[in-house]
């Protein structure tokens, strides 16, 4: 289990890139095994999460070939689907969350897809119903192992549908749109999720050939065609990510500039933490932080009544910057509502905040009262653990703005998400030690 020693309370300054977007990443990989022609991919995060991904792919007969820094080349023309069956497979799959988006494809092209119950973050249930929901409306017949907790789908010929999602599930509509490409006649898919990453990969596949119409909104229409060829493709720069350096920028007092952040894609991202008083500022693509030595200020209603950050389905605010606004808030000079809506667990890490002397309430699972510091009291140092990607971060930023050293285990939570992040934090001025 690795360790970070972070020596806190020091200013930070520089430009920092954000890496590739995970959670596009995930989906796109997938999506090159709906074709036998070479796809080529750009900016792929070089991250624990993703690579496990194209270890699985390159187990199963993808071809892949690294290019440069982030770029890879990816050919499906002998896919062994034998793999699927295996002891290997079995174990490779329900490590990883993403894994699951290999079964609308290979469904689609080979008649068969096939995954283990995936693992991910500890962050609570998070049901595949909407996935297979989906597919069997296609025409799959499902079927579960529940002694060994392998789910499977078959079918001749997939056939289009109209259906409604009973949530707008990111990974459960790209399972379905990359199923549907390949149906015989046409599929509506409403309540859709429409995120940036989504949007991504429905434009990919139109690239590849494939008829995907009302990209950007919950409603998708999909004309199936018969064959989809190769193409190229570029990730966006990873929301989450930027979102976290401009916490860290705040909780710091630090002047950072976020380089080529994809401003178009950022949607609430901006706004929200402008909400807690932070300055923010567009300089062409680029997000400018100035050093907030005076501190920062939540905004309260026009009521004068408590401001609540919560999470929603895009174009609403992302869950998995819940946990950053959190941190940042412990610092803000007021209190805030911190209601996270769509999962169940992904608070319970604030015992270790409190450690560390926020103020803050955990009312239940989904909410939390955070009075802020006004900067007058500094967080302490303390040893801790990462739960999670998203808390991971959280407790690093903290601990980065905390007076003294802290440490943190089971930094390979954070390894998943987060590329070379002690590096990329010593070259903005970071006192930061990986500790093996």
């Amino acid at each position: 289990m690795g360790t970070f020693k972070i020596e806190g309370g020091q200013t930070l300054r520089g430009e920092i890139t954000p890496q590739g977007a995970k959670n596009e990443a995930l989906q796109i990989l997938c999506a090159v095994l709906l074709t036998d022609e070479t796809v080529t991919i750009h900016n792929i995060p070089d991250i624990l999460d993703v690579n496990k991904l194209i270890d699985l792919l390159e187990r199963l007969g993808v071809k892949t070939e690294k290019l440069g820094k982030g770029a890879y080349s990816f050919k499906a023309d002998e896919i062994d689907l034998d793999y699927l069956q295996s002891v290997q497979f079995k174990e490779d799959g329900k490590g990883l969350r993403g894994s699951i988006m290999i079964v609308g494809p290979l469904l689609a092209r080979f008649g068969k897809g096939y995954i283990p119950k995936p693992g991910g973050d500890k962050i609570g249930r998070r049901r595949l119903d909407t996935h297979f929901e989906g597919l069997i409306k296609l025409g799959a017949r499902f079927r579960y192992n529940r002694e060994e907790y392998f789910y499977g789908v078959e079918a001749e010929k997939l056939k289009g549908a109209y259906m409604l999602l009973d949530e707008a599930s990111v990974t459960g509509t790209a399972n379905i749109v990359m199923a549907a490409v390949l149906a015989e006649g046409t599929t509506t898919i409403y309540n859709a999720a429409c995120e940036p990453y989504l949007q991504q990969l429905c434009k990919m596949l139109n690239r590849m050939g494939a008829r995907i119409s009302g990209v950007g909104s919950n409603l998708l229409t999909i004309e199936g065609v018969e064959k989809l060829a190769g193409t190229s493709h570029t990730m966006l720069p990873d929301m989450i990510e930027i979102g976290s350096w401009i916490g860290l920028a705040a909780m710091t007092q630090s002047e950072l500039t976020i380089k080529n952040v994809g401003w178009g894609s950022l949607g609430q991202i901006p706004n929200v933490f402008r909400k807690l008083g932070i300055t923010i500022e567009k300089r062409d693509d680029d997000i400018y932080i100035p050093p907030h030595t005076d501190g920062y200020e939540i905004q309260s209603y026009i009521d004068d009544s408590i401001l609540t950050v919560s999470d929603a389905p895009w174009p609403g605010f992302t869950p998995d910057l819940l946990s950053i606004i959190l941190v940042v808030a412990t610092q803000a000079k007021g209190s805030v509502l911190i209601h996270q809506k769509m999962f169940e667990s992904r608070l319970f890490f604030v015992d270790k905040l409190i450690d560390m002397g926020a103020k803050i309430i955990l009312c239940d699972p989904h909410r939390a009262t955070v009075i802020g510091h006004d900067f007058k009291s500094r967080l302490k140092a303390t040893t801790m653990t990462s739960p999670d990607i998203r808390a991971g971060v959280s407790l690093l930023i903290a601990a980065l703005s905390a007076k003294g050293t802290s440490t943190i285990h089971n930094i390979e939570q954070i390894d998943r998400g987060y590329e070379n992040i002690d590096e990329r934090l010593r070259a903005i001025g970071a006192r930061i030690e990986r500790i093996a």
